[in-house]
Parts: structure tokens; C-alpha cells; sequence
């Protein structure tokens, strides 16, 4: 199976952050970088691998999701299985999420993940270099309060994650659960137990918040 990891995306359709009016903004050296918007890292500017096609969940993205998600970050564990920049990864830690798993199976994303980490002095986050499918339908006894679904578009792969979580003890009982997809949330064959919480439009990527229940 192909990496499943975020710089997989064709330009066209990654997610929010493809828009072509909002290009990736640089970083030193022409890495790319994103800004973590709130919480105790608030306004901290980090780099990223400068891959084709992988660009952080845009500011405005995140500032919606992580408005839904007020009530429940802090304190929550929070699991992102496509990572890539780890923007959604790194917004969860700076607003009190009490620990991260970060899956990734491109090296260089991994790498610049743990660079970041050191860099924030963070000890509560992990990260794994893995095929995300593959990782996920490894059972485990310690479930996740909160999940980040964006994966590479057109190869199926968000429908595949979710029924895994689903049947591997991967979620809380009320867990949330965020996608990204080319599709409405209607159509992209996720669990039926799910239900919508909330959902929004960027370009030609659709965005969504579920509860497990």
C-alpha cells in the first residue's frame, strides 16, 4: 500500500491548506512553516519538510475545529493518524490535551515532528514512523478522547481508518473524531454509531466533527 501519509496529496485536493490563494508559507532554508494559534504555544512558528503537496490545515480551519472541540481538549488524549506537519497535532498539545500520538510513515515528517517536540520542551507527545492502516489494526488497551483523520485523498483511506478505530478499542466511548474528505461527510462510509456534531466547507474539502455514542 502507498504511504499513507499527508504529502501524498496531488496539490489539487490535500485539504483546506491546497487552496491555491493560500500557498504554504516558508520557513528558513524553504522549509514550510505553520503557527499554532492558541493555548500555551500560542503565536510559536514551526518548520516542516518542504514535501509536494503537504501543507498544514489552514489557520481559519483550525481556529472552527478547535472551537468545537473547547469543551473536551484539555486533559483529553488525542490521537492524529496521518500527521504530516502536525499542525492539529501540535494546536491539541498547546491547548492542554495531557498526551498525543502522532502517526506518520514518511521519515522526514517524523523527523521534523520530534525536532518540533524538543523544541517546545514537550514531553507528552509521541510519535511513530508506521503505516498508518497497518498500526491501527493492532488492538489496544489504552483508547484515544480525541482523533485526527486527514488523509490522502481518492485511495480510500479515511472509510478504512475509521472502521478500524472503530473495531480495534482506539476511541473512548464519547470519543471525537475529525475527517477531512473530498466528499460530504454523508458519503465517505464511516461508522454508523457516529454521529455528526458539526461540519463545514473550505474550497472543495469538507470538514467534519463526529461523536462516538
Amino acid at each position: 500500500m502507498a504511504s499513507a501519509d499527508r504529502q501524498t496529496h496531488p496539490p489539487t485536493c490535500r485539504g483546506p491548506g491546497t487552496l491555491m490563494a493560500n500557498p504554504r508559507p516558508k520557513g528558513h532554508n524553504g522549509l514550510g512553516q505553520l503557527r499554532i494559534i492558541g493555548g500555551e504555544w500560542g503565536s510559536r512558528r514551526l518548520t516542516f519538510p518542504d514535501a509536494p503537496g503537504l501543507r498544514p490545515t489552514p489557520d481559519r480551519v483550525r481556529e472552527t475545529l478547535f472551537n468545537w472541540l473547547a469543551p473536551y481538549i484539555a486533559g483529553a488524549r488525542v490521537l492524529d493518524v496521518f500527521t504530516g506537519s502536525g499542525a492539529l497535532y501540535f494546536e491539541a498539545l498547546s491547548r492542554g490535551a495531557s498526551m498525543g500520538l502522532a502517526l506518520d510513515s514518511n521519515a522526514a515528517a517524523i523527523a521534523s515532528l520530534r525536532q518540533n517536540l524538543n523544541a517546545l520542551n514537550c514531553t507528552s507527545g509521541q510519535v511513530s514512523q508506521t503505516d498508518a492502516l497497518r498500526h491501527l489494526e493492532t488492538a489496544t488497551a489504552s483508547p484515544f478522547d480525541v482523533v485526527f483523520l486527514d488523509p490522502p485523498f481518492h485511495q480510500g483511506l479515511l472509510a478504512s481508518a475509521c472502521n478500524l478505530l472503530e473495531s480495534h478499542g482506539w476511541l473512548a466511548d464519547t470519543a471525537w473524531i475529525y475527517t477531512e474528505s473530498e466528499t460530504p461527510p454523508s458519503t465517505t462510509g464511516l461508522p454508523g454509531s457516529w454521529r455528526l456534531h458539526r461540519e463545514k466547507k473550505a474550497g472543495q474539502v469538507y470538514y467534519a466533527l463526529w461523536q462516538r455514542g
